[in-house]
């Protein structure tokens, strides 16, 4: 999926065609895994300001956030600070109370990461 990161950010609008079986397998049985293509592509999506996919893969995204593990990595602040600009601009454009409240929960999360993570700050 960094493949078509790159396709993306060079012009060329194609999936990649090597994709093996195992990595299939990963991506459709780990929740983990599948969230964090779903962050890559939401975040991509934002970067070029593809809306209508960045709406789509945030949600997927949002899905499976809640049932992954590690919430406290530094990769997880990350996402939270990305998810919540794609809410806040989702609900910009939409006007969907929703988008508002998973905004809200992405600052929530980025408070909760700070506090628990105080030597980060010293």
């Amino acid at each position: 999926y960094i493949q078509h990161s790159v396709f993306k950010l060079i012009g060329i609008d194609e999936k990649p065609k090597d994709v093996s079986a195992e990595e299939a397998k990963i991506l459709a049985t780990n929740s983990s895994v599948k969230a964090t293509c779903y962050y890559q592509k939401a975040y991509i999506s934002f970067m070029f300001r593809l809306y209508d996919d960045s709406k789509d893969y945030a949600e997927k995204y949002l899905d499976f956030v809640d049932s992954t593990w590690a919430n406290l990595w530094l990769q997880h602040a990350f996402q939270a600070f990305h998810m919540g600009l794609i809410s806040f601009w989702v609900a910009r454009n939409s006007m969907e109370q929703g988008w508002y409240e998973r905004g809200e929960r992405s600052k929530l999360a980025l408070k909760k990461w700070a506090e628990s993570s105080k030597w980060t700050f010293e």
